[in-house]
């Protein structure tokens, strides 16, 4: 058998082209291995967040009735705040005011009464 050095450079290049198909492939199957962690990992995370999200929509929809309820209830105190308003301004015009002409009444004839008292009483019979 006669091996030229063209034929040993051709085993080298078979042999160094053997180990990098099989390191590429090494490679490979590693990425493989990555990819389907990952599949993995995604498939779990929406596997939690498809039942965490349905959670958030019902809470968001629960509390859009809440407020409304809150709405309508803000809008009724509005109106009795209303309602109150207008009463108090009628009891002030109906009691209210006899009640100031009584005490301005009161107060005019207790100011006449001690004016009476502090006034000296002339009890002379001189007739001036």
């Amino acid at each position: 058998m006669n091996v030229s050095l063209g034929d040993v450079a051709g085993m080298i290049a078979a042999l160094a082209f053997v180990v990098l198909v099989l390191r590429l492939g090494s490679v490979v199957g590693k990425a493989g291995k990555v990819l389907d962690e990952t599949r993995a990992g995604v498939r779990e995370i929406t596997d939690e967040t498809v039942p965490l999200l349905r959670e958030v929509t019902d809470t968001v929809a629960a509390t859009s009735q809440q407020l409304s309820r809150l709405d309508t209830i803000s809008s009724n105190v509005a109106t009795m705040t209303t309602n109150v308003s207008a009463l108090t301004s009628v009891a002030t015009a109906t009691v209210g005011r006899p009640l100031i002409k009584i005490a301005a009444f009161s107060y005019g004839v207790r100011s006449a009464v001690e004016s009476r008292r502090l006034k000296p009483v002339n009890k002379g019979g001189d007739g001036s």
